[in-house]
């Protein structure tokens, strides 16, 4: 997915729904994903916040993804519920490359396991 650039700035594109499938998300994870124990942030630092609400859209109604805006020195970045870690691996783990396989564990997910 190549995205379109306006002003120095990355530009979601309005048909962003058709355009992200699962390879383009787990690019983008793997780009920019950071494991946290809530889940997985991806740092959408270079978007406007107009452009990474229209992403959260397509996460939400596309994928079922629980997401939420965050905001970190006034740049927007997204978070994805560790509760649909479950989810989102299913949509993406055939597309992450073996070394970064890593973000896809949570300390939430970390903990669970050990548990067993």
């Amino acid at each position: 997915m190549i995205l379109p650039w306006r002003e120095k700035k990355k530009v979601v594109p309005d048909n962003i729904y058709h355009r992200l499938d699962p390879v383009s998300l787990a690019h983008l994870i793997m780009g920019d994903g950071t494991a946290v124990s809530g889940g997985i942030r991806i740092c959408t630092y270079s978007f406007t916040v107009k452009d990474v609400v229209r992403f959260i859209n397509v996460l939400i109604i596309k994928y079922r993804l629980k997401c939420t805006l965050h905001m970190s020195d006034n740049k927007p970045r997204i978070c994805i519920s560790s509760k649909y870690m479950d989810l989102l691996t299913s949509i993406i783990n055939p597309y992450i490359i073996p070394s970064m396989k890593y973000i896809l564990l949570t300390q939430s997910t970390i903990s669970s396991q050990i548990k067993k």
